[in-house]
């Protein structure tokens, strides 16, 4: 019993602050019962008389102190593989090719929908390579042209006229050539013809409105060349090159040159086969072995050492005004050619005549790549072929046969372009 009286009862706390949780006694020591007190074996609990409770409750041991010890390890772990037992097999490497497994869905969880195929980027993306890539190209192409000082630069100058001027001139120059070469085109070696000519000199007027206007202008035009008096129009080329011969121009016919392009021979039949050649008609067989062609008359397919050749020979009865009005109508195909749906169209095509191009023509420091396409597409429709009106031959003396122009029709004609005009056709006149 407790000494406070009450069976069960804490004794009272020597606590002196009240406010505190009151500690627990220590357990009483085991009271041992007797079955009587003459006997000393003990009784049960069941035994014990009076007693109809159950047994104190005993909590069970903590976590920590259930298991004195680890759990066994498994001998196998970590020794090497035997004969009769095969390796567990390595965890598969996650990327691209092996993705992670879904995560299992719940049972009433809704289907995961599929991302869909984002077309619009995807056309984005090509919208922009379409147009990046053709203005890379063009810059590309435009940058490889080859330019010259070939305009202006003299006093008292020809002011600018209405419309768009070019000026273009075809060189002999071999350089560049190989023996190969020479001979496939038969152009003679540069020692044979040393230095550099122009037989072929064209004006083209491209007008505000109307159709364009292509003037031959014969080499042996007898001209006023500045500086070296009046001698052959080509005779200016040879002297100073393009620049003299555009200032030459300039004077004579009274117009402002806009534009200058060049053309070697080499470059003019690497342009006929970048295209695959031109379809021309010819009214009667051309046979010049100093050209290097034999031709028969009618509809046949030019490849490039044949075009030169055809551009270049003189073996007709009018020989020069012949050859002007044969190179006038090969112009005319190469551009439409050049110009064609078929052409255009494929890359394997209109790539290398575009490349082609930048390295056969030279132009003037401030043309570009656009300039010539502007005049290759005006040149692709109608166009206006003439030559400057002529009043006949006669033998100068230093000079030889030279050309001379009717001066009051050729006044008129050249008068009538630098207005911007068209031609009369009193003015109009085939070779």
């Amino acid at each position: 019993m407790s000494p406070s009286g009450a069976p069960g009862a804490y004794p009272p706390s020597d606590n002196k602050y009240p406010d505190e949780a009151p500690t627990r006694p220590a357990p009483e020591p085991t009271q041992v019962m007797r079955r009587d007190r003459n006997t000393g074996s003990p009784l049960a609990y069941s035994q014990t008389p009076g007693s109809g409770n159950p047994p104190p409750h005993r909590n069970p041991p903590p976590a920590q102190q259930r298991y004195d010890r680890p759990p066994p390890r498994d001998p196998n772990r970590g020794a090497p593989p035997t004969a009769g037992r095969r390796p567990p097999p390595p965890p598969p490497q996650r990327g691209w090719r092996n993705p992670p497994p879904d995560a299992p869905r719940h049972a009433g969880a809704p289907p995961r929908r599929r991302r869909r195929p984002r077309w619009g980027r995807r056309l984005l993306i090509l919208l922009l390579i379409l147009i990046v890539l053709p203005i890379a190209a063009l810059i590309y192409l435009d940058t490889s042209l080859t330019r010259i000082d070939a305009l202006g630069g003299y006093p008292n100058r020809i002011g600018d006229t209405p419309g768009t001027n070019w000026l273009l001139a075809g060189s002999d120059s071999r350089d560049g050539l190989t023996a190969a070469q020479e001979a496939q085109l038969t152009t003679g070696s540069t020692s044979d013809a040393g230095g550099e000519r122009s037989d072929t000199i064209i004006l083209v007027h491209l007008p505000k409105s109307g159709q364009p206007t292509v003037v031959s202008l014969p080499r042996d035009s007898y001209v006023s060349i500045p500086g070296h008096g009046r001698d052959k129009l080509n005779a200016a080329f040879a002297l100073g090159g393009p620049k003299l011969l555009s200032q030459t121009v300039e004077i004579a016919t009274g117009l402002h040159i806009d534009h200058f392009a060049k053309i070697g021979f080499g470059g003019f039949a690497g342009l006929v086969d970048a295209v695959g050649g031109i379809d021309m008609c010819l009214p009667q067989p051309m046979n010049d072995p100093l050209a290097g062609i034999d031709l028969p008359a009618g509809c046949q397919h030019l490849n490039g050492p044949q075009a030169l050749g055809f551009v270049r020979s003189r073996a007709t009865a009018r020989a020069d005004l012949d050859r002007m009005n044969d190179q006038r109508q090969f112009l005319t195909a190469l551009l439409k050619k050049a110009g064609s749906a078929s052409t255009l169209a494929n890359p394997l095509r209109w790539w290398p005549l575009a490349h082609g191009a930048t390295r056969a023509v030279q132009v003037n420091n401030g043309d570009h790549l656009w300039d010539l396409a502007r005049l290759g597409w005006a040149l692709k429709g109608g166009t206006v072929a003439t030559t400057v009106p002529i009043g006949g031959f006669t033998d100068v003396s230093g000079s030889g046969n030279v050309l001379l122009w009717d001066h009051d029709r050729a006044t008129t004609f050249f008068g009538d372009l630098a207005a911007d005009r068209p031609l009369p056709p009193d003015l109009i006149t085939a070779g």
